[in-house]
């Protein structure tokens, strides 16, 4: 019987696993210890507001456990460095007093350190939408991406890249208040189909003050665009001379929303009843009253 050997395996072996073990470490990025004077903010940020008191709350726990994640940066010269990703713990660290942050280091030229801190901003969980939908257009006008090359780099859906970016054509205090989470992206999409931006803002106003769900804005955006069944009336051939009773109706509609209510029937019996107004406030009023009546 053959004699085992000692180590079950050849000394050569073990160098060999060793010499793999070193190349693949030394080709792995390491980490620095670098100075935070030597540091300075990422002129490419995307993101544009820091909490204040979440910026406290970080640098508490920075004094108490470290810095956890390090940073990265790019070498700018032979002194100074710029941030890539991480400017929130950054910002934490020199809060905490402390003089050096570790960091990774990498190689970027401007476009390329752009592009990583937008990928790398738009990852993050704790984006509003609009910070996203920034990101994503400053990835199209300043990397030369499209739409689709877009979504291939974030992992996204093209049809979810462009209703990001729709949002950036609703008036300032609708994406403010998205911003400030008064609404959410669902309340957003649906308010992105009316063409009126008195209109979208009009009821922007609704959604904070009677909580309206993302189902009920749809309905009302549906009632707006006037989405009728397949079978809709012609209005040509629509009967205007109705039965006494009808009148009546008609009468009473107009009394109750305060407008002149036109009936539009055709010969088969089938109609629409149309509730005009003449501006947005009038709008109001009558999308009150229907509320009320669901309640």
């Amino acid at each position: 019987m053959a004699k085992r050997n000692a180590l079950g395996r050849g000394l050569g072996a073990l160098i060999d696993d060793a010499d793999k073990i070193m190349e693949s470490a030394s080709s792995a990025p390491s980490v620095n210890e670098i100075e935070i004077y030597k540091i300075e903010a990422n002129p490419y940020q995307p993101r544009t507001r820091f909490d204040d008191e979440a910026l406290q709350e970080l640098s508490n726990s920075i004094k108490e456990f470290g810095i956890i994640q390090p940073i990265t940066l790019r070498k700018f010269n032979d002194s100074h460095y710029q941030i890539i990703a991480g400017e929130r713990r950054f910002r934490a660290s020199k809060l905490a007093g402390l003089t050096s942050i570790p960091a990774y280091v990498r190689e970027a030229d401007d476009d390329g350190m752009l592009e990583m801190a937008l990928i790398e901003n738009i990852q993050r969980e704790d984006l509003d939408a609009i910070e996203i939908a920034l990101s994503y257009q400053r990835l199209i006008d300043e990397c030369k991406l499209t739409q689709e090359n877009l979504g291939d780099r974030v992992g996204k859906k093209r049809s979810t890249v462009t209703n990001y970016l729709r949002l950036l054509r609703l008036p300032a205090p609708i994406q403010k208040g998205i911003r400030d989470r008064e609404i959410s992206m669902g309340h957003a999409r649906a308010l992105i189909n009316i063409e009126d931006q008195d209109t979208q803002t009009m009821i922007f106003q609704q959604i904070i003050k009677y909580d309206f769900s993302v189902r009920k804005v749809e309905e009302i955006v549906r009632n707006l665009n006037n989405e009728q069944p397949a079978e809709s009336v012609d209005e040509e051939n629509a009967n205007t001379t109705f039965p006494e009773e009808y009148h009546e109706l008609k009468t009473h509609l107009s009394r109750f929303f305060q407008s002149k209510i036109d009936f539009k029937i055709n010969e088969k019996g089938k109609g629409k009843i149309v509730i005009p107004f003449k501006s947005t406030h009038e709008l109001e009023k009558i999308i009150g009253i229907l509320d009320k009546l669901k309640s």
